[in-house]
């Protein structure tokens, strides 16, 4: 190795240490066997990725054999964010919806009701049709796999499958609106 590809990986080293990246890592989920129930198979494949990836964690079929057992529901939309002076659609605002719930096999509640609210701009053009379809189920995909990715994070947050009074997971509910669009 010479000294300045040594220097370039030892630079971008320290400038990767000093900005807080770091990798995923393996949670350590209470759970060991987790039970889906209502999700879409498209969500419940990548969640069943993410979760035995990067955890000890196994998720079952049956909620019999489960430790706990979480309920999943999403929903898709989409509303007319902006038009021109003719009354012509120009931009469509995607809406995914995931409202989640965990419980523990003895009917414990984990995580109450909660939910992710993703959204994303998309352009439209008559013109363009097929094409714009296509991409709109492109970043519905998008969503669902960031809201697998912010709710594998939420799971990490419950410590024990029996908390104490006062020591439970509060629920989560998104806040914000979309930002308008820049003029």
């Amino acid at each position: 190795m010479t000294r300045r590809s040594f220097l370039t990986l030892a630079c971008g080293v320290m400038m990767l240490s000093a900005c807080g990246f770091q990798l995923r890592g393996q949670q350590d989920y209470p759970f060991k066997r987790l039970a889906v129930t209502g999700a879409p198979p498209a969500f419940l494949g990548r969640l069943s990725r993410v979760i035995q990836g990067g955890s000890d964690t196994v998720v079952v079929t049956s909620p019999g054999n489960a430790d706990a057992i979480l309920h999943v529901s999403e929903g898709l939309g989409n509303s007319v964010l902006t038009m021109n002076s003719l009354g012509v659609v120009e931009e469509y605002q995607l809406n995914y919806t995931l409202s989640y719930t965990l419980v523990g096999a003895d009917g414990t509640q984990l995580i109450p009701p909660s939910n992710i609210a993703l959204n994303r701009a998309m352009t439209y053009s008559d013109q363009y049709a097929n094409s714009k379809f296509a991409e709109a189920d492109l970043l519905y995909a998008d969503m669902r796999n960031d809201a697998v990715d912010q709710l594998t994070r939420r799971l990490g947050v419950v410590r024990s499958l029996h908390p104490a009074p006062g020591q439970g997971v509060p629920g989560v509910s998104p806040r914000a609106p979309l930002p308008p669009p820049p003029l």
